[in-house]
């Protein structure tokens, strides 16, 4: 039923897509969708303006306007769906096979090959890497030092193996174009099960990467922890800011 009430405006001219506004919304009312905030649904929009000041450009704000009331039990339910829905992975997929890759002896590390620029090979200790495939359950997540990185950085930042990976279980993604509310459960998950020592994040300047931030805020909240934290910002450069 419609009535008249107040509820969240988004201004797309303002919105940079940077996701921030998604994790504010603890209703699950807002999406990054083509590159943009949109509103899911207006029963899923309970207008207090929780993610107002989660908006970095000012694109949202509380209007008055008739709209479909509030519906919590929709929300409830909505909320159920998303936290079940998982990503489809065809069977055999060689990306759902977890593999651990023991670290090089010192000997094995000098005399590791060496591609034509002089560095050292893959310093990658674990397949997969995507955030999206990494299950909580996942030994190698065990007492990890564990770096979450925006899949750009690395094809910007040079020296990303020798300078990020070592010794640490890379969990990759892209905060913008991916569910940020499954990310928030699975890192939710992972430091709620694992012990985690610390979390080293590595994201590019631009605006939607800053909501890589939010997640992992957000995660350790639910999770009730706090663990050691370090974050890196590469330019499109590839220079850290």
């Amino acid at each position: 039923m419609k009535i008249k009430r107040k509820i969240i405006k988004i201004d797309e001219e303002l919105c940079n897509g940077c996701g921030q506004c998604v994790t504010g919304c603890a209703e699950a009312a807002l999406q990054i969708i083509d590159g943009k905030a949109r509103l899911v649904a207006e029963k899923f929009c309970d207008g207090l303006g929780a993610c107002l000041g989660e908006c970095p450009t000012g694109a949202l704000k509380i209007i008055e306007r008739e709209a479909d009331d509030f519906d919590e039990k929709a929300v409830e339910e909505f909320l159920k769906a998303q936290k079940e829905k998982s990503p489809s992975i065809p069977c055999g997929c060689p990306s759902a096979t977890l593999r651990s890759f023991p670290a090089a002896t010192s000997c094995q590390a000098a005399n590791q090959p060496r591609d034509i620029s002089g560095q050292s090979a893959s310093a990658l200790s674990h397949w997969p890497v995507q955030i999206r495939l990494v299950p909580a359950t996942a030994p190698f997540l065990e007492k990890s030092d564990l770096l979450i990185v925006a899949d750009c950085a690395p094809l910007a930042y040079p020296d990303f193996h020798r300078d990020f990976i070592q010794d640490r279980v890379v969990m990759m993604g892209c905060p913008k174009f991916d569910n940020q509310e499954s990310y928030i459960e699975k890192f939710t998950e992972i430091f709620q099960t694992r012990s985690i020592k610390s979390i080293t994040s590595v994201i590019m300047e631009v605006p939607c990467c800053g909501s890589m931030r939010a997640i992992i805020g957000e995660a350790l909240r639910r999770a009730g922890r706090t663990i050691q934290q370090q974050e890196f910002v590469i330019s499109a450069r590839g220079v850290i800011l």
